[in-house]
C-alpha cells in the first residue's frame, strides 16, 4: 500500500474551544491524512500559556503567538520585547498573527498599523516569519510591508491568502510567501486560483485556519488539521502536478520559512 504524501497545516487554531476537546484525536487524524506538523496560533498574548502547553503535549504541533488585528484595540500592546521573550521557546517558529483587518474593526486602524509595526520588529530581532492576516486592507498592508522592509528584511508568510492580485504580488517581490486555504477550494474562488497559479511554486504554503474555513467536502462545518489535504488536491490541480509533488513542494517551502520547526523535526 503506497504511503501517504506528507503535509504541513502551517497555520491553525487548536486551542479554540471545538477542537481543544479532542486534541488527541484531532492530532491522530491529521496523522491519517498525511498532515505531520502543524502550527497552532495564539491570537491574544494573554492565552500564550494554554496555547505553548498544547504545543508541548503534542510532538506534531509547534506554536507561534501575536495579537490579531482583530483585537488590537482590545488587548494592551504587544511589546517587541514580549515577542522576543516568547520566541525562547524551543518549538516557538513564527510571529503573529498580526495584520490590518478593516472589514469589521476599520475604525481600530490606526492602532492596528502600530501593532503590526511592533510585530515585525520582533520579527527581525528573531528571524522567524512574520503571520500576516489581512481583509480588506490591500493598500495599506502593501504599503507598510514594503516600508518596513525597506527599513530592514525579515521573512513574511501571508496566511489564508485571499486578497487581491495587487497585495499578492506586493508580497512575491518582497520575497514572501502566500499560504492556501480551504477558500482557494470553494467553487467560486476561480479568481483566487488564477493569483495562486501565477505565484511561483516555491512560495506556496498549506493551512486550514481550523476550525474555520473547511474545504469541500466540509464546507460549513467544523475545520481541522486533516483537512489540509483536501485544500492540497486543490493546489494540485492549480499548479498542474500529481498530489505527491505537490505536498512535497510545499513541505519544502515550510521548512524554509519555518526554519525553527524543520531544525526541530531533524533533531528528534
Amino acid at each position: 500500500m503506497p504511503e501517504t504524501p506528507e503535509i504541513v497545516d502551517s497555520h491553525c487554531h487548536l486551542d479554540f474551544d471545538s477542537l481543544k476537546d479532542e486534541l488527541p484525536e484531532v492530532v491522530t487524524r491529521a496523522a491519517a491524512a498525511g498532515v505531520t506538523r502543524m502550527v497552532t496560533i495564539c491570537t491574544r498574548l494573554k492565552n500564550a500559556d494554554s496555547v505553548r502547553a498544547i504545543a508541548e503535549a503534542h510532538a506534531p504541533v509547534f506554536w507561534a503567538a501575536g495579537t490579531h488585528p482583530m483585537s488590537a484595540a482590545e488587548e494592551p500592546l504587544a511589546t517587541v520585547d514580549d515577542l522576543v521573550a516568547l520566541s525562547r521557546h524551543p518549538k516557538f517558529v513564527g510571529i503573529g498573527e498580526t495584520g490590518l483587518d478593516y472589514h469589521y474593526t476599520a475604525d481600530s486602524k490606526v492602532v492596528q498599523q502600530e501593532s503590526l509595526r511592533l510585530h515585525i520588529e520582533a520579527a527581525r530581532q528573531t528571524g522567524l516569519p512574520l503571520i500576516i492576516h489581512a481583509r480588506d486592507a490591500d493598500e495599506d498592508m502593501a504599503r507598510i510591508l514594503t516600508e518596513e522592509h525597506r527599513a530592514g528584511a525579515y521573512t513574511c508568510v501571508m496566511h489564508c491568502f485571499s486578497s487581491g492580485a495587487g497585495l499578492a504580488r506586493a508580497a512575491l517581490d518582497l520575497g514572501f510567501y502566500l499560504s492556501m486555504s480551504g477558500i482557494a477550494a470553494f467553487p467560486k474562488s476561480g479568481a483566487l486560483r488564477e493569483i495562486f497559479a501565477a505565484a511561483p511554486l516555491d512560495r506556496i504554503l498549506l493551512e486550514t485556519d481550523s476550525p474555520y474555513l473547511a474545504p469541500p467536502p466540509h464546507r460549513g462545518k467544523r475545520n481541522e488539521p486533516a483537512y489540509t489535504a483536501h485544500t492540497a488536491r486543490t493546489g494540485a490541480e492549480v499548479f498542474g502536478l500529481d498530489y505527491a509533488a505537490f505536498s512535497r513542494a510545499t513541505s519544502e517551502n515550510f521548512d524554509r520559512l519555518f526554519w525553527k520547526a524543520a531544525a526541530w523535526a531533524k533533531a528528534a
